[in-house]
């Protein structure tokens, strides 16, 4: 038994050691490997300590499931990593509401009221996060609920949900029927899926967040289910990570946690997108044009670049990347502004640049970069719209108003490759666009940038 325990420890000390060393871009790569080291002993062991070797059938689950994850890994962009960790916290919550299931049929070997309470906030708490995350999953993907789809009674429904879960769960501990099981099952799935579809395309990153803690917390309590305390203790360090970071997310958007679970019913938004429509499609920049942006690149001697999820679609980080070699080779001050949902998980943009060759060390937070803007003599904007949207300081009543900023209107002039003028993920027109001081590029900023870049390099 102490053998174990000093086993147990020294893999989840190993977790911990990982998200430490991912906390740098220089140790994140060796923190996600020891992550990986300790996953696969914690596998080997717990099997070992059950015999599970033994069965033959359980190699195959092993090797089946090794090379699908393979397959998919490969196969997969950087640009699709938030659905695919949105779909990772689902797997997980699935698993733990199939432990949770699985033990509840086998009963325990004495019939402890702490196993039947223990097994069903599991299967609760496992099904909310399941189908939870495949709603994200698919809005993040695009292929359902691309907007909050709220339903009548939409908050009355989810809370009479919940409070009949708890009723039946406090039920289950007192009558072990196993009907009772699929009524959960029903219930917190349905739950889930309610919680989720209302979610607003800016609050994304805080359910993926979330919804991480969630697969986590039923991780944990599925292993006191079931007596493993290797199970508890990942479980545990994965929930409290999550809700750090959904806290973190949060702050970041100035909103509360239970406003972001609430939902954004955006009326007034859409109104007021139709009326500006028309305005916002016969914009003129008056002072700038696109022809003057070579000289004003030549002019300027500070830079701030701000890449958007846009970018990302239009897999432009690496004519960025160029951009960012010309303007220093010409002896100017280059700094990119990430903004903590630029992407749709947080982290995302810092990840997708890295890809592309950018130092780390150019990269600066939303707090950090704010307070250069107005001594910046140019800013880029490339696929940016709603973390550059003054918007969000005065159109009440939208789904980004309150969300802070990066302030690049305050910059001399800013330069916007877009691919159209329509507004971003959450919906609220950029009032950004009929600033005098801007010039709007419209179009694939992989097309665009390199005709910009192109033109620059001829001009000097």
């Amino acid at each position: 038994m102490a053998i174990n325990i000093i086993i147990y420890s020294a893999i989840v000390i190993g977790f911990i050691t990982g998200i430490r060393l991912m906390q740098s871009p220089g140790t994140a790569l060796r923190g996600n490997r020891l992550g990986a080291i300790c996953m696969a002993a914690a596998i080997f062991f717990v099997f070992s300590e059950l015999k599970l070797f033994a069965d033959y059938m359980v190699w195959i689950y092993i090797i089946a499931g090794g090379v699908i994850g393979v397959i998919f890994s490969q196969k997969i962009k950087m640009i699709q990593m938030p659905q695919v960790v949105a779909l990772l916290n689902g797997l997980g919550g699935g698993a733990s509401a199939i432990i949770a299931v699985v033990t509840m049929y086998a009963g325990p070997d004495e019939n402890g009221l702490l196993f039947w309470l223990t097994a069903a906030i599991a299967l609760g708490i496992g099904a909310i996060t399941f189908t939870g995350s495949m709603v994200a999953a698919l809005k993040l993907q695009g292929w359902a609920f691309k907007r909050p789809l709220f339903i009548k009674g939409h908050k009355i429904i989810l809370y009479t949900l919940l409070t009949s879960g708890v009723s039946l769960i406090v039920l289950m501990i007192f009558y072990q029927e196993l009907y009772i099981i699929y009524i959960l099952l029903f219930i917190f799935s349905l739950c889930g899926i309610l919680m989720t579809i209302r979610i607003g395309g800016a609050d994304m990153p805080v359910i993926i967040s979330f919804l991480n803690s969630f697969s986590g917390v039923a991780a944990s309590i599925s292993g006191l289910a079931v007596g493993n305390a290797l199970l508890v203790g990942v479980g545990s360090l994965v929930g409290v990570a999550g809700m750090i970071l959904t806290n973190i997310m949060c702050k970041s958007m100035n909103r509360s946690l239970v406003a972001v679970l609430s939902g954004f019913k955006n009326n007034r938004a859409s109104d007021q997108n139709n009326k500006n429509e028309e305005s916002l499609s016969q914009i003129k920049n008056k002072s700038l044009s696109e022809g003057k942006i070579p000289s004003i690149f030549k002019k300027a001697r500070k830079v701030i670049i701000v890449p958007g999820y846009g970018m990302a679609l239009a897999q432009a980080q690496m004519y960025i990347k160029q951009l960012l070699d010309i303007l220093e080779k010409d002896n100017k001050d280059v700094k990119i502004a990430i903004h903590p949902v630029a992407g749709r998980m947080p982290g995302h943009m810092n990840v997708l640049l890295a890809e592309a060759g950018i130092d780390y060390a150019k990269l600066y937070d939303m707090d950090k970069i704010n307070p250069e803007f107005p001594s910046t003599d140019v800013v880029i904007c490339v696929g940016a719209c709603d973390v550059i949207n003054p918007a969000a300081n005065t159109a009440e009543g939208t789904p980004i108003y309150g969300m802070p900023i990066l302030k690049a209107f305050e910059a001399k002039a800013v330069i916007i490759f877009n691919l159209d003028r329509k507004s971003g993920y959450s919906g609220v027109e950029n009032s950004l666009y009929k600033e005098e001081n801007v010039i709007t590029v419209w179009g694939n900023a992989s097309e665009t940038l390199p005709k910009i870049i192109e033109n620059f390099k001829n001009d000097n």
